[in-house]
């Protein structure tokens, strides 16, 4: 089949499994993990709970053994993996921890899917041990998308694995995509609320506490600060550029602060696609876990036209909001640009949720570690270069956070 004649994939329908699916949640007491393990309880003949990991949150991990019955559990260190097996004596949970620990759970053979809610690019690592297994990925880690996501999707094209998008977002163009060709696409437009301070006319004077309250979405911190700075959809971009072999001057970024529409999908012919839903991650999720078919969202979640009122669409402005246009510079640079983007990033928001540096910061950090550390030249061939690259990142990230704080 000619190039221009390729398929997205097509959803067909099809009757519910005769077995469980089998999942694996990476990151399970985080935001997208929490949803995740009570859809999968909420259907138990839908699916089946192979095992959790998460890193630090050791009493919320307790909670969810004895609710959820995993028979594998994977935390963030030796002496938590050791306090745990002494805690779960004779139960015959199998126990490992750190990132050795966490691939291994990823790779896990009984496995018939991965989520992978972890943040970071501590994500990376498990994608690509359960794709090297075949093992279907369902992701969230943006970071390793952003940083790896051509070895992500060679490593999936040489297993035969299927990667599925969790971001709403992602979901949305995952979902308009089903069934089309690609030479029937013209452009993918993603959405974005505009965060806290869309309609705010300076982003002086702005704390943690006040960039932490998104106006539709409930998320973990890290997302909330960048969905604050437009940085998380500027992230996007590069990871829709990886998931949809889209160049980057085919993606584009709307403002839409209702928080509706999740993508739009414009077609060749004048028309578009998009596809709509509540501010609700537990959607794209459902979806993931029960790819091709659907679940019933449940009563009183269903959605109705009816009550969507008006609908906003404004372009966004890269002035105010710098680092959606610093994303794109590095989506044009290639390289490694995409993992020191993405490793400066992680390394301001976290100064910044400090008060180490202030919030329009955060692009001059970002920035000047773009500038210092990137080399458009370098392939990412291999988990070792990938990392390699997010380190000379965060390392220049840090100093320029150093040069901000004693200033």
């Amino acid at each position: 089949m000619s190039a221009n004649k390729a398929q997205y994939t097509t959803t067909t329908p099809m009757k519910p499994p005769d077995k469980p699916r089998r999942v694996v949640v990476l990151g399970s007491t985080g935001t997208l993990g929490v949803k995740a393990l009570d859809i999968i309880c909420n259907f138990p003949d839908r699916f089946e709970l192979l095992g959790i990991s998460a890193n630090r949150n050791i009493t919320l991990v307790k909670k969810q053994i004895r609710k959820y019955k995993p028979r594998l559990v994977c935390v963030g260190g030796a002496g938590a993996a050791a306090s745990l097996e002494k805690w779960m004596d004779g139960s015959g949970v199998c126990v490992c921890s750190g990132a050795a620990g966490l691939a291994r759970l990823a790779a896990d053979n009984d496995a018939d899917a991965v989520f992978n809610g972890v943040s970071g690019i501590s994500g990376l690592a498990p994608t690509l041990a359960a794709l090297e297994n075949g093992t279907q990925v369902l992701t969230a880690n943006k970071e390793s998308l952003v940083a790896g996501g051509d070895l992500i999707q060679k490593t999936a094209r040489k297993s035969g694995a299927k990667i599925i998008p969790v971001d709403s977002e992602h979901s949305a163009v995952f979902q308009c995509l089903q069934g089309r060709r690609k030479d029937e696409v013209s452009r993918i437009v993603l959405t974005a609320s505009g965060g806290p301070f869309l309609h705010r006319k300076n982003l002086k004077n702005i704390t943690p506490a006040k960039a932490l309250v998104h106006p539709n979405w409930s998320m973990g911190a890290k997302v909330t600060i960048d969905s604050a700075t437009m940085m998380n959809k500027g992230l996007e971009l590069l990871e829709a550029a990886c998931l949809f072999a889209v160049p980057g001057e085919r993606l584009g970024v709307v403002v839409h602060p209702e928080s509706i529409v999740h993508a739009i999908v414009e077609l060749v012919d004048g028309n578009a696609v998009s596809l709509m839903g509540e501010p609700d991650m537990r959607l794209p999720i459902m979806y993931a876990l029960s790819y091709p078919c659907r679940l019933p969202a449940g009563a009183g979640r269903e959605f109705r036209s009816e009550s969507i009122g008006s609908l906003t669409f404004l372009e966004p402005d890269t002035v105010k909001f710098p680092c959606l246009a610093l994303a794109r510079a590095a989506m044009r640079m290639g390289g490694d640009a995409g993992a020191v983007l993405s490793a400066a990033d992680e390394v301001a928001v976290d100064a910044f949720i400090k008060e180490k540096i202030g919030f329009s910061d955060i692009y001059t950090v970002v920035e000047t570690a773009l500038e210092n550390a990137a080399d458009k030249s370098g392939k990412l061939d291999s988990l070792d270069e990938i990392m390699d690259a997010d380190a000379r990142g965060r390392r220049a990230a840090q100093t320029a956070v150093k040069e901000i704080a004693t200033k």
